[in-house]
């Protein structure tokens, strides 16, 4: 399945690309962005990561169609990346993403979330969507709760910043669609 190019009220979300290693490099490497994510992601930042990341990662996931990779991109500013989004097969993490701090706080992730949700039920044809994140990640859960998710389970998880509390979200696809339809 090719990759499509989403589009929201002001965000451009376009499938990700070899090109986009250099935006996501110079953007990415901040303590704001990386500390609620995984502790896979290497900390400090290596100089080629965002190449690593994406070449070594993404690209072949795509590729094998397990995952889907989009760059966030404000309509005023179509040649600018200021975050990434992700779908993933899978039972336990299907969804991630991160944004620039400059462009937080003002609804962008929300509507970056619900087109790929949308995407993840209505294309996909999933059933249910899980998505891990760190208890004190405050931000995501405010958009996790907005659209309907709710905590299934807790636990302790090693992110970058350290062995935190954790919880999945989830969300089904029944319940997707009868909030997509009262909306």
């Amino acid at each position: 399945m090719e990759i499509p190019r989403l589009e929201t009220p002001r965000l451009l979300l376009q499938p990700l690309r070899s090109e986009d290693a250099i935006q996501v490099q110079q953007v990415f490497p901040r303590w704001e962005i990386v500390r609620h994510l995984i502790g896979s992601v290497p900390w400090p930042y290596p100089a080629d990561g965002a190449r690593q990341y994406i070449e070594g990662m993404a690209l072949p996931a795509m590729k094998a169609g397990q995952a889907w990779h989009w760059s966030l991109r404000h309509r005023s500013d179509p040649n600018s990346l200021i975050g990434l989004i992700s779908l993933r097969l899978g039972p336990e993490d299907n969804r991630g993403s991160w944004l620039v701090p400059e462009w937080q706080k003002q609804g962008l992730m929300s509507e970056a979330c619900a087109a790929v949700t949308d995407f993840w039920f209505i294309h996909l044809d999933q059933t249910r969507l899980r998505v891990p994140k760190a208890m004190d990640n405050l931000a995501s859960r405010r958009i996790s709760e907005r659209t309907g998710m709710r905590l299934v389970d807790t636990y302790c998880k090693t992110f970058v910043e350290g062995e935190l509390p954790a919880g999945t979200w989830e969300l089904t696809r029944d319940e997707w669609l009868a909030q997509r339809d009262r909306g």
